[in-house]
């Protein structure tokens, strides 16, 4: 069985437009001053504690990759003292390193706060166990 286009009724309202991104011509490339990219980077990672990183993203036109890589230049330093225009370039292999070890040990210290507050209620525990035995203790006493 075949359809015939009379068959077929498209709604149409018009002319057909070129109206659509690339229209007029290729847009030219962004490009952004390390202010721009540290005030985004802060906004993107403000967004995303709120759970709303894809949205901040969209609404910026921005990718994710693009954050890694100015997280990973600002960690590394990279971002640091430079003058509008002036270009940032990619880490080096030592600037890299001293990024991740930044991080290692930004997650170590964040796991030594959990385990010294997680020691810290082991500690009492005894302590309120023996005291809730003290009380049924004199409870006990005092009915007799």
């Amino acid at each position: 069985m075949t359809i015939s286009s009379a068959q077929l009724s498209v709604g149409h309202d018009g002319a057909m437009t070129s109206e659509g991104p690339r229209a007029d011509r290729p847009r030219r490339r962004r490009s952004f001053t390390v202010a721009e990219k540290l005030r985004l980077l802060a906004g993107y990672e403000q967004a995303v504690a709120e759970g709303d990183g894809n949205g901040y993203l969209r609404r910026n036109g921005l990718y994710s990759s693009l954050m890694s890589e100015w997280r990973r230049a600002r960690d590394a330093g990279l971002l640091e003292g430079k003058k509008p225009g002036q270009s940032v370039g990619r880490p080096s292999g030592d600037q890299a390193e001293i990024a991740r070890l930044r991080r290692e040990l930004e997650l170590a210290n964040r796991k030594i706060a959990r385990t010294e507050a997680a020691l810290d209620i082991m500690g009492k525990v005894p302590l309120l166990l023996f005291e809730r035995a003290r009380s049924g203790l004199k409870m006990i006493m005092a009915a007799r």
